[in-house]
Parts: C-alpha cells; sequence; structure tokens
C-alpha cells in the first residue's frame, strides 16, 4: 500500500513539472496573455492578427547533435512580408542559464528588448528564432551587441509551419552540459526590418499603437518591448499570465528613461 501510495504521488507532483521525456523539454504558456505587463496592445494593421504573438508552448529537445526549438504560438504562420520562411512576423528569443548562479553570464537582455535578468537568472546563451536570413541577422548581432555575440546563436535557417516555429542549431554552440538541468526564459517579440537605433530588429511598443507599433507602453526606453514570456512554473495555469505582468512591471523616470527596469527570472525543470 506504502509503495502504491508512493507512485502515486509522485505521478501527481510530476504533472505540475514542465515535461521532460527520451531528452525532450516542454513548457506550456496560458493564452490570451500576449499583453506584456498586462495592457499592451497590437499594431493595428491587419497582419497583426489575434494570437499572433501569444506564446503557448515551447519546447527544447536533444537530436543527436542538435537541440532542436519550437515556439507554438496561438495564430498560424503568415508570411506576408515574403520573407520565405513560412513566417514574417514573430521574433522568438530563448535565453539558456546554464549553471544558476549569480555572476556568471549576462543580466542585460539584448538591445531592443529592454529587459534585465537577475542575477541568479543570468543567461549564457540565447537562441534567436527570426525569419531574417541567418547572415544578415548575425551581422546586427556583431553590430548592435559585439559584446554579447559569441553568446547568440542563429539557426541556420527557422521555419514557420502551421502555428509552430522551429529551429536547430549544433549542441556544441550551446557548449557542455544536459540542457534538463538549464534554466530556460523565452521572449516573444515581433520582427522589424527596419529597427529603430540600436534596435536588434525588433518593433517598438509606444504609448499608443500605430500600424506597425504597439500600444500600451511608454514612448521612451523604460518599458520592455516583451509581448509574452514564459512565467510561473510554465504549466500553462491560467495564473501564470499574473506572474508575466509582475514580472515585466517597470517605472520610468520623468525623461523617458529607466527608473526600473523589468526583471526576469528563468523556469527550470522540476523548480
Amino acid at each position: 500500500m506504502k509503495t502504491r501510495l508512493a507512485t502515486l504521488t509522485l505521478a501527481a507532483s510530476l504533472l505540475g513539472l514542465p515535461a521532460a521525456a527520451a531528452g525532450k523539454l516542454t513548457f506550456k504558456d496560458p493564452t490570451g496573455d500576449d499583453n506584456g505587463p498586462g495592457k499592451y496592445v497590437y499594431p493595428t494593421d491587419t497582419v497583426y492578427k489575434k494570437g499572433t504573438f501569444d506564446l503557448t508552448e515551447v519546447t527544447v529537445e536533444k537530436k543527436g547533435d542538435n537541440v532542436e526549438f519550437t515556439a507554438s504560438l496561438g495564430a498560424n504562420m503568415e508570411d506576408p512580408w515574403k520573407m520565405g520562411s513560412g513566417f514574417s512576423l514573430q521574433m522568438v528569443f530563448i535565453f539558456i542559464d546554464k549553471d544558476g548562479k549569480a555572476g556568471s553570464g549576462h543580466t542585460e537582455g539584448l538591445p531592443g528588448l529592454n529587459i534585465q535578468f537577475a542575477p541568479e537568472a543570468a543567461w549564457e546563451k540565447v537562441v534567436i528564432l527570426s525569419p531574417q536570413a541567418a547572415p544578415r541577422l548575425k551581422s546586427e548581432v556583431g553590430n548592435k551587441a559585439a559584446s554579447l555575440k559569441d553568446d547568440v546563436v542563429v539557426p541556420s535557417r527557422t521555419k514557420g509551419s502551421g502555428r509552430k516555429l522551429t529551429g536547430s542549431v549544433k549542441a556544441s554552440e550551446l557548449g557542455e552540459g544536459d540542457p534538463s538541468q538549464w534554466g530556460f526564459q523565452v521572449v516573444v517579440q515581433s520582427n522589424e526590418g527596419f529597427p529603430a537605433g540600436n534596435d536588434l530588429m525588433t518593433r517598438k511598443v509606444n504609448e499608443y499603437e500605430g500600424q506597425h507599433r504597439f500600444g500600451g507602453g511608454h514612448d521612451g526606453e523604460c518599458d520592455p518591448h516583451v509581448i509574452d514570456t514564459l512565467a510561473g512554473s510554465a504549466k500553462g495555469d491560467a495564473s501564470e499570465a499574473k506572474a508575466q505582468h509582475d514580472m515585466l512591471k517597470y517605472e520610468c523616470a520623468e525623461d523617458g528613461s529607466t527608473k526600473s527596469p523589468a526583471t526576469l527570472t528563468m523556469i527550470r525543470q522540476g523548480k
């Protein structure tokens, strides 16, 4: 009886964790939270359909010498700007914390995201899923994030199909370690072919939405340019929307500079 009870208890506890089976990790996110800190709205152009930036699931799977990343969103992929990869609009950043140690890794986000990471959630690698051709994206990284470029990993090609974005990278590009022991954070943005200033091909969030600008934020650079992200325990529970809003809270100074930045944490299997 005790053995059976222990087995049932273990099974129940595992249901509440991000799944890991045969080298595959799965993280889930609730639907309808594609509003950043809580009040962001989509641009007004009709290409930005409901759910376009609504993250619902992320999988990380080791396949031989490669690691495959798949992000699922709340709308079918479309290619209105003829990018040639099956999608045009989305851009997904997968930040990886390999050791969970404060003082190890980077606490700043990439240019254009306007985010920080907590000291214990500093990242060592980030994988970018983008419709842009890999050479252009790598050139932008070199020009706008030179100090971080060695830790930015770009798949040779990212494909959009159905509601999924998929990109594969060599495991060696991520370095040694077991992905099941790593922390992950996933940030959803929008691909911008003509980015402003030093932004890494990301779309602005302004106070008021425009044809190709998100609204509900700030016209300065103090608001996180993040539309959706993993939060809580990444089980997809509705309560994780509030956890996201809390994590993305920010405060602006009178001149539009950052007084208190949005500070992200990592999701770890079983934590």
